[in-house]
């Protein structure tokens, strides 16, 4: 992804907030313990605008007749890059990501209402960070006070993140291109887990296989921190203890992406510790293998993004009462919500540089109408926890399978390429 991509964002959110001012700050660095940080990772909405990956930064865009984008950011300092590493300074990153101007962060606050005079409209997103808001609110009454001197504050704060949002929603073939990248890296960090696992291991080496192959191949690291849930535990959401050992004859389930470049790939697939289903276990999986392909066949340009999810319900709902889990006729089961018991979740999400991204599902009462571009996750289960009712050869199971999907003019393209059918997941879960 090339600088002349953020470039064109700016000029197309410029045109959006008329002879307004856009403030867009990076997140902050955060604390971990003491005198450790987190690894760092930039605000998402600020990196699709620049591209820029330091802390200490923001973005302010000037609207009008003679629009202009500035960075504020961190200076030059010899003995900070001694210790942490190259810093940009303003006159580099003014260069080298293109914008017309570019200052000291430290002269954010003196210079911020002297951006704001005169302007109509002020965008930023408001309510997401309390700081920013009382920041801003210092700049604007900063100007307020100078009303005397005919110095007007903007009159109107709009939320930018509904025109961002609006914009994330459909990427642009770069963004297709790196999101293709890491489901590549994601697919084949899947692939060795699945090779690599025996029963008798724990859950947190076939992660450790998962991290070693998305770093191996260039990726950013863990889009999401990821599940690897063995046994019983896959019937948990958001199992991320990851430290189990894994038995003989069980699952695990494994929910894990990388990120390239910010963006994220999100896969989950399930398999046998010891390389072969039991035929229980197989029965629950083709259910879920066929209301995947269902809620894929949903999914194209003019469907809305709900129909997929009725699809996948369908053939879970169907699946669960010729398991004798559930009993009835299906349209009454699935309008008494009882598949839930089994299957509580959507069957997808938009997906970005946000593994939860950014952008509305409805549109007033609508649901949101899928458009090429778009990018969502494809992801139903089946999740049987232990019960009375329950036969004991299902007892225990969870099954999830998930894939990374792209609306297509014509249709829609699975991007994430992780062994899925019973015969691909056993022949590469072969140890001869």
């Amino acid at each position: 992804m090339t600088h002349a991509h953020f470039i064109a964002r700016r000029r197309r959110l410029l045109q959006t907030i008329g002879d307004g001012v856009a403030i867009i700050p990076t997140a902050p660095e955060v604390v971990r313990n003491r005198d450790a940080h987190y690894p760092y990772r930039f605000d998402s909405y600020f990196w699709y605008l620049s591209g820029f990956p330091e802390p200490e930064a923001v973005i302010v865009l000037i609207g009008g007749k003679k629009p202009k984008s500035i960075m504020f950011c961190r200076d030059k300092h010899e003995e900070r890059e001694i210790w942490d590493g190259y810093r940009y300074g303003p006159k580099a990153a003014k260069t080298a990501f293109g914008f017309d101007a570019a200052y000291s962060i430290e002269q954010l606050d003196k210079k911020l209402p002297e951006l704001l005079v005169d302007r109509d409209t002020l965008w930023h997103a408001v309510g997401h960070d309390e700081v920013w808001d009382a920041r801003i609110a210092r700049a604007l009454n900063a100007v307020r006070a100078q009303a005397r001197a005919g110095k007007r504050a903007p009159r109107a704060i709009h939320d930018l993140r509904t025109e961002l949002d609006a914009m994330r929603l459909l990427k642009d073939d770069a963004e297709l291109a790196t999101m293709q990248h890491a489901a590549d890296i994601a697919s084949a960090g899947h692939a060795r887990a699945m090779h690599a696992c025996r029963p008798g291991m724990a859950e947190y080496e076939l992660e450790a296989e998962l991290s070693y192959e998305f770093r191996r191949r260039g990726a950013d690291g863990h889009a999401y921190t990821p599940i690897v849930a063995g046994g019983a535990n896959a019937c948990v959401l958001h199992y991320v203890d990851n430290n189990k050992l894994l038995n003989d004859h069980s699952l695990v389930l494994i929910d894990a992406g990388c990120e390239v470049q910010g963006y994220a790939a999100d896969i989950t697939r399930t398999f046998p510790v010891n390389g072969r289903f039991t035929p229980a276990q197989k029965d629950v999986y083709e259910i879920v293998l066929a209301a995947q392909a269902a809620a894929i066949a949903a999914t194209a340009p003019g469907r809305h993004f709900m129909e997929a999810h009725d699809a996948a319900v369908r053939v879970l709902t169907r699946g669960l009462v010729d398991l004798k889990l559930l009993t009835g006729d299906i349209d009454t089961l699935i309008e008494k919500g009882d598949f839930r018991r089994f299957y509580m979740h959507r069957t997808g999400h938009w997906l970005g540089l946000d593994v939860h991204d950014a952008g509305e599902y409805k549109i007033g009462n609508d649901w949101t109408t899928l458009q090429p571009g778009m990018t969502i996750t494809v992801e139903p289960g089946l999740y049987i926890r232990p019960g009375a009712d329950v036969p004991a050869a299902l007892a225990g199971i969870g099954i999830r399978i998930e894939d990374d999907v792209r609306v297509t003019p014509s249709g829609c393209a699975v991007y994430t390429t992780a062994p899925k059918t019973v015969a691909e997941i056993e022949e590469v879960m072969r140890h001869d």
